[in-house]
């Protein structure tokens, strides 16, 4: 098992299926990790090539700025085909390998109920291989790491909550990143088209971390799913 560089690895890693899903579900919570001196990396998995607005270029450029906004130590795209997330062994063997040189403490992933099957399917391919990367004997020219943990995050639609984070203070981080997606939830080109993304989308989402925060006493919550149940020392 490989040992973890303190000072290159990631303490969280959250994937995507495409460049604005991690800031739609736990932006305010990457921004609080960050400034609290915690590495925060996204991966997205695909350039969003087939996305109705905006193109591959600007949509680097708008993850660019999205990561500035919320103090990202690491970002990265794997390039993988849009709307083709199917999850065999080369499409596995690229997120594992992400995870293996990255080496997190925790990973974050979609929700494994959406509208969008790319992030349904995004979801599915992360918890593959986040189970992979702990198994020596495959893939053995990384060395293999287990992480602490896999979280789930809401996108689209939102379920029960297992776990959540108060990020109050760090809404205004959310806001500032999301706003870097100007092609997708503002777009102003000519060929520009309806979305559900173009129909109020940003309020929406302000509303349902704005509705979890006030069942728990606070003003902004992100909810996670997880699987597996929390180990707690004493209530």
């Amino acid at each position: 098992m490989a040992k973890r560089n303190e000072a290159e690895a990631l303490d969280l890693l959250v994937f995507g299926a495409h460049p604005d899903d991690a800031e739609i579900g736990m932006a305010g919570t990457m921004a609080k990790h960050a400034a609290a001196g915690l590495r925060v990396g996204v991966c997205d998995l695909t350039r969003a090539e087939l996305s109705s607005n905006g193109n591959p270029t600007l949509r680097a450029e708008e993850a660019e700025a999205a990561s500035r906004a919320l103090g990202l130590a690491y970002r990265s795209n794997l390039g993988l085909p849009d709307r083709g997330l199917v999850g065999d062994a080369e499409q596995l063997a690229r997120v594992v390998r992400e995870i293996r040189e990255r080496r997190p403490r925790f990973v974050f992933a979609p929700y494994w109920k959406d509208r969008h099957p790319d992030h349904v399917a995004c979801s599915a391919l992360i918890e593959a291989a986040a189970f992979n990367a702990k198994l020596r004997r495959w893939m053995p020219d990384v060395p293999a790491w287990t992480i602490e943990r896999l979280y789930f995050y809401f996108i689209n639609d939102t379920d029960r909550a297992d776990v959540a984070v108060d990020v109050t203070d760090y809404y205004e981080a959310k806001t500032a990143s999301l706003a870097a997606y100007r092609s997708q939830f503002e777009p102003s080109d000519a060929d520009a088209v309806a979305t559900p993304l173009t129909q109020g989308y940003l309020r929406k989402v302000e509303q349902r971390d704005s509705l979890l925060g006030n069942a728990l006493g606070v003003r902004y919550a992100e909810g996670f799913a997880a699987k597996q149940p929390q180990l707690l020392t004493l209530f």
